[in-house]
């Protein structure tokens, strides 16, 4: 049987090449030396695995314009990830995550001021990394180095300032997930596209598709919460709702007039054994179902783009990246 491929393998993207102009953004970095603790952290943490899902993404915009440059949609697909890991070490913060990537997180090793110091420093490094672009004509850069990353922190505050809030609305959590997920990735496709001279309805179409698939991308991210055993998960079932983070499948939940009062009666003293048995309900009840609808939705939408980037032989890799994160064939 042959092996399925990993996204940069069918995205035709060598990972090792991402890596290393990752890891140029600290190598020449002239005010942290690799040797210094903070240049350390930064490379350890770089090289700790994932993905590299909006890098990737980076690239496949500049695949949509006229005349990429290769050099520049590298470093800013570097600056994309760069903004990504620093955000990681917030959210794991913020979730009081012990292990990242099944090797203790950055504030575990650093404690928490060490680690703040370390996300702070790349969120803001990269806004200079990357200010060589920042000629008029080429303001697009303003949206990955300083419109991402406050989108990010909005996002990260949302999250935060509902904890155990089961009178968060649907649209208030869509916001946060847009602000938290699906913008950043949007803004990959955009400006790897704008970087590449595309025309601007087209990297808008780009936008438009990686935000669905954002969103489409967080919802089964808090589904899986619910459905994957704790071996998958690496931690407990339901970890989300047990944190206090009132997710798309919860909020659902809430609507079943027999579960609501035993929802809101979880907070951050409830015994475990409580919290599991609401989590049994809410794995029983209908809320996973229309969750999942909801994030299909996103997907058909996600999918009817691409129908309108068929001229371009790039759609291909954008429905590369719908069966990714969606699991279905286009």
């Amino acid at each position: 049987m042959k092996p399925q491929l990993t996204l940069d393998e069918a995205l035709d993207i060598s990972l090792r090449s991402v890596d290393r102009e990752i890891e140029n953004m600290v190598k020449y970095d002239k005010d942290i030396p690799r040797s210094s603790a903070l240049g350390k952290s930064i490379v350890e943490l770089v090289r700790s695995g994932g993905k590299r899902v909006r890098p990737l993404m980076v690239i496949v915009g500049s695949r949509f314009g006229p005349s990429p440059d290769r050099r520049k949609v590298w470093r800013l697909a570097a600056a994309a990830e760069f903004i990504h890991a620093a955000s990681l070490i917030h959210d794991d913060i913020i979730d009081d995550s012990p292990v990242r990537r099944g090797q203790p997180a950055m504030h575990i090793k650093l404690g928490v001021s060490g680690a703040l110091h370390v996300g702070n420093y790349m969120s803001a490094r990269v806004i200079e990394l990357l200010s060589v672009y920042s000629a008029e004509r080429e303001r697009y850069v303003y949206d990955l180095s300083s419109l991402a990353t406050t989108q990010l922190c909005l996002g990260e505050y949302q999250q935060l300032s509902h904890l155990f809030d089961y009178d968060v609305t649907i649209d208030e959590y869509l916001e946060k997930s847009r602000n938290k997920t699906a913008q950043l990735m949007a803004t990959c496709l955009k400006i790897g596209a704008q970087s590449a001279g595309a025309e601007e309805n087209i990297a808008e179409l780009l936008y438009s598709f990686g935000e669905k698939l954002g969103m489409a991308f967080q919802i089964r991210d808090d589904l899986l919460d619910f459905t994957q055993s704790a071996e998958q998960l690496g931690k407990p079932a339901g970890s989300d709702l047990r944190k206090g983070q009132v997710t798309l499948p919860v909020l659902f939940a809430l609507r079943d007039k027999r579960l609501a009062p035993a929802i809101r009666a979880i907070g951050p003293d409830t015994p475990a054994e409580v919290t599991d048995a609401v989590i049994g309900k809410i794995q029983q009840s209908g809320a996973l179902d229309e969750s999942e609808r909801l994030g299909r939705r996103y997907l058909d939408e996600a999918e009817s783009i691409i129908n309108r980037l068929r001229t371009f032989p790039a759609h291909r890799d954008l429905q590369t990246l719908l069966h990714y994160f969606g699991g279905r064939e286009s």
